[in-house]
């Protein structure tokens, strides 16, 4: 029996990994729970359908009814504290930067992460390595099926990775200048959160993950690539020196990769639905159009900058992305307000991160100068 924390418990990873937890009742225990400020029902739901003895929220105060035996923690740094229990695995779903504080307080209090918060890697990679990246279980889809193609070799084999794209909403579509946000939110193969979605057609998701992929299996940007791949079931690729290349293939469904982070190094039975082999497939694979997507070109140059300036692109994605959502940004200038904060704040990116209060800083800093760009726009 293993005890698991669950941060971001009422999002898709959330829901999705409770459900794995609902299907495995003999191996895992949920000690607890963190959630946002906005759906205190379903937190105290989970409360109650887990028996869960900790829960926490971002709010200043809970507003549903508990179920006797759980406390529940208020405030900014609730989900740190919840994520400090000592268990046998913290998985972080969590969506933003706001994941890299509970992603520290998990790993400083020696506990094992399971992670699909790609941005604690992103804004704060050198702060959460230095506790080894042992300690890390990817969630992402592509980053759980390069983990398990890496254990058919040794890591001085590898010659490149390769991160597939569903390519997104617009992966066909010629035309982005009056893309509305339900156009944006219809995903072809995934379900996931609005900013994931959005992020995926944009391909700003991709560049994330080759930052990520670059702090998980320290392999330099020269060796990570990215292809798009419509059907979504080969998740990624490891191309070894002797030209082998191994690929890790299952239908576009999360508890899959949710559920080997969870009974990581056991595989949990009947996780997720196999591919039907009795039935025709045709997998397509395809180059990036750098020219519409520019996303991945500008990930590669802020990793290979290194320190604040990733952080710098994730904090000007997520006030671009927000501004869009209510309305007062152009899908199709998304990545313009990404580049102009990015190439503004280049010389302020090249200082070190010493720690989460300086990740905060920088990107409060990449914050102000985005809304300042959105506003002219």
């Amino acid at each position: 029996m293993r005890d698991i924390v669950i941060l971001g418990s009422t999002g898709s990873i959330g829901v999705q990994a409770l459900e794995v937890v609902e299907a495995n009742p003999e191996l895992f225990r949920v000690i607890g729970l963190s959630a946002g400020a906005n759906n205190h029902a379903l937190l105290a739901e989970q409360a109650h359908k887990f028996r869960v003895p900790l829960i926490a929220t971002s709010a200043a105060q809970f507003t549903a009814e508990l179920p006797e035996g759980t406390s529940v923690i208020c405030g900014a740094q609730a989900s740190a504290e919840v994520a400090s229990l000592t268990a046998d695995i913290v998985l972080n779903g969590i969506t933003g930067s706001i994941g890299l504080g509970p992603t520290l307080a998990a790993l400083a209090a020696g506990n094992l992460v399971a992670l699909a918060n790609k941005e604690s890697l992103v804004a704060g990679g050198e702060l959460v390595t230095k506790f080894g990246r042992e300690k890390l279980i990817p969630v992402d889809s592509e980053h759980s099926a390069l983990f398990q193609a890496m254990l058919a070799g040794k890591a001085h084999e590898v010659k490149k990775i390769v991160l597939t794209a569903s390519g997104g909403s617009f992966r066909d579509r010629e035309d982005l200048s009056n893309v509305t946000l339900a156009d944006a939110l219809a995903h072809p193969t995934w379900s996931m959160g609005p900013v994931v979605t959005i992020n995926s057609a944009t391909l700003v998701n991709k560049g994330l993950e080759i930052i990520e992929a670059h702090h998980l299996f320290n392999i330099s940007y020269s060796q990570i690539e990215a292809v798009i791949h419509p059907q979504s079931v080969v998740h990624s690729m490891v191309e070894y020196l002797d030209g082998s290349t191994i690929a890790q293939a299952s239908p576009p469904n999360m508890k899959g990769p949710i559920a080997y982070a969870l009974g990581y190094p056991n595989r949990v039975e009947r996780a997720t639905a196999a591919i039907d082999w009795s039935k025709g497939h045709t997998w397509e694979f395809r180059p990036v159009d750098h020219a519409r997507f520019p996303a991945i070109k500008l990930a590669h140059r802020v990793g290979e900058l290194g320190k604040g300036m990733p952080a710098i692109y994730n904090a000007a994605n997520e006030r671009a992305v927000g501004a869009f959502i209510e309305g007062r940004l152009k899908f199709s200038s998304i990545l313009q307000v990404v580049s102009s904060v990015v190439e503004s704040l280049e010389g302020v990116g090249q200082s070190e991160l010493r720690d989460l209060s300086d990740v905060s800083a920088i990107e409060q800093n990449a914050h102000s100068v985005a809304d300042e760009i959105i506003g002219k726009l």
